[in-house]
């Protein structure tokens, strides 16, 4: 028998997926395979919280902590689980859910579930932006706007980020911003710049689609200032997994770069808003963190 734990965030996602949250528990003790998982179900109460309980749940030796919720609490289950060998689970319910859709976990509970019953830990890379992890992707510029403005948004989903995009898109200034390390030195102006972990954004909107959690790199997109020009298609591209064939688009890869920016200001972790400083480390850590997923993603 394997210990288990789930952490649930109970706010995450749209009021619907909220009520679904308060009928997991009784789900996950019909699903989840008893002959090789015991398992132990909680709640979290504030912000910080996950992590706080899966670096307790590391620290007991669990094999696996799930994280139930959207991006924000992947990431906050992943800090705690960071460099263990405690494994991170997903049952995707929040709003993008971009780190499971990377891995192909479905966003339904009862088949996430299926995949934690029959898969295995892989090891794979995590972030780094200044010390904050990041499992899918950081950035600065106009997605860190939008970011912002939908973390401060009273309804959740696809429409009302579409909306927040729509609204900021025409208004937004470009800044010039310089990168360096790995051999890299580049001065762009940019609409704006990812740093990706991983494949996506969240929403199948596939920002980098090549890129891999498995390589000890990431792919650094780079939007050009007068993206605006081309951006319906832009938006056909981003999410037929085409964007970085646009000649709007620019992709560096590497393990580790410094960002120096004009100003301090907006920048997001897995889509969550932070204010960092106007030079930021980002970098690769290679296989520090282990992942319930099946092999194929």
């Amino acid at each position: 028998m394997k210990n288990i734990a789930f952490i649930i965030n109970p706010v995450s996602g749209s009021k619907e997926t909220q009520k679904e949250k308060r009928k997991l528990p009784k789900v996950i003790m019909q699903v989840l395979d008893e002959s090789q998982w015991l398992p132990n179900i909680t709640f979290t109460e504030y912000a910080g919280h996950a992590t706080e309980l899966a670096r307790q749940y590391a620290r007991m030796g669990f094999d696996a902590v799930v994280a139930v919720g959207g991006d924000g609490t992947v990431n906050e289950v992943a800090c705690g689980l960071r460099d263990s060998k405690t494994a991170l689970g997903i049952i995707p319910m929040g709003s993008g859910n971009g780190f499971a859709r990377h891995l192909n976990i479905p966003v339904r509970p009862q088949k996430a579930l299926e995949v934690i019953n029959h898969s295995e830990p892989i090891s794979v890379d995590y972030g780094l932006a200044n010390g904050k992890l990041f499992v899918s992707t950081c950035g600065t510029g106009f997605d860190a706007l939008v970011a912002d403005n939908f973390a401060g948004s009273n309804k959740r989903g696809f429409m009302t980020y579409l909306q927040n995009v729509l609204k900021e898109a025409f208004a937004y200034q470009p800044q010039t911003y310089h990168l360096v390390g790995d051999g890299i030195d580049v001065t762009h102006r940019a609409f704006l710049i990812t740093f990706a972990n991983a494949n996506q954004w969240g929403y199948e909107a596939l920002i980098a689609p090549k890129a891999s959690i498995q390589d000890g790199k990431m792919d650094i997109m780079l939007m050009s200032s007068h993206a605006i020009l081309g951006s319906a298609s832009l938006a056909l591209r981003l999410f037929a997994g085409s964007i970085d064939d646009s000649h709007f688009m620019d992709t560096i890869r590497a393990q580790e770069v410094t960002l120096e920016r004009e100003v301090a200001g907006p920048f997001h972790i897995d889509g969550d808003p932070v204010e960092m400083d106007k030079d930021i480390h980002i970098k690769i850590v290679a296989d520090g963190l282990r992942v319930l997923a099946e092999k194929r993603f």
